[in-house]
């Protein structure tokens, strides 16, 4: 009955941690992705796994295999998917360029690149999980910054991320302590923009 087999893979870091080094020390490099990600992502597939042998006729709110398994099951794989967004989009000098079709839609949307700087760093500073930049293509195409408090809390249905920021304290307090705002700018300054817009190209314009 399942829709997978539990076979994702864990993906190799996308971005040399040279180019990302202003964000995180690396140690959380390394721990960050075969620890915590490589984690999200064995456990989606042990899920998977699981959920095509669990006894539906047990499911109940109160409590039941099913039901447990389903509460993780979006906590992991949204797990997976933040973290590759995450680190999928740094690696640059946070400098986007005026003709950026992201840019042009985050001028309409928030009024200048840096209300937009401030909104998301706001909402880094405000949830305890993530700050999600997406575009909200099920409501009106508009970008918007969402506050997760955790993997599966937050955001809104249907909408696409472009960038995300890990604000769980594992993400920066070896390298920044309890300073997450210099985290935020820091990891602001290291965005590449060129795969923003790609992003934003392939799945992010309302259709």
């Amino acid at each position: 009955m399942a829709n997978n087999d539990g076979n994702y893979p864990v993906k190799p870091m996308p971005v040399p941690y040279d180019k990302v080094s202003t964000v995180m020390d690396k140690e959380t490099y390394d721990w960050h992705s075969t620890k915590h990600y490589a984690g999200y992502v064995s456990k989606r597939n042990e899920i998977e796994k699981e959920l095509q042998r669990a006894d539906r006729s047990k499911a109940n709110l109160n409590y039941s295999a099913y039901r447990a398994l389903k509460l993780e099951e979006t906590w992991n794989g949204n797990g997976q998917l933040l973290h590759e967004v995450y680190w999928g989009t740094m690696g640059g000098d946070g400098k986007p360029k005026d003709n950026m079709e992201v840019i042009k839609r985050i001028k309409e949307d928030f009024g200048s690149v840096d209300a937009w700087r401030e909104d998301f760093i706001a909402a880094g500073k405000s949830g305890r999980g993530w700050a999600v930049f997406a575009s909200d293509l099920l409501s009106d195409g508009k970008l918007r910054n969402f506050l997760y408090d955790a993997h599966n809390q937050g955001g809104v249905i249907g909408s696409f991320p472009l960038v995300s920021a890990d604000v769980f304290e594992h993400a920066y307090y070896h390298k920044f302590g309890p300073d997450r705002a210099a985290y935020l700018q820091a990891l602001v300054n290291n965005i590449d923009w060129g795969k923003v817009e790609e992003r934003y190209k392939r799945y992010g314009k309302q259709r």
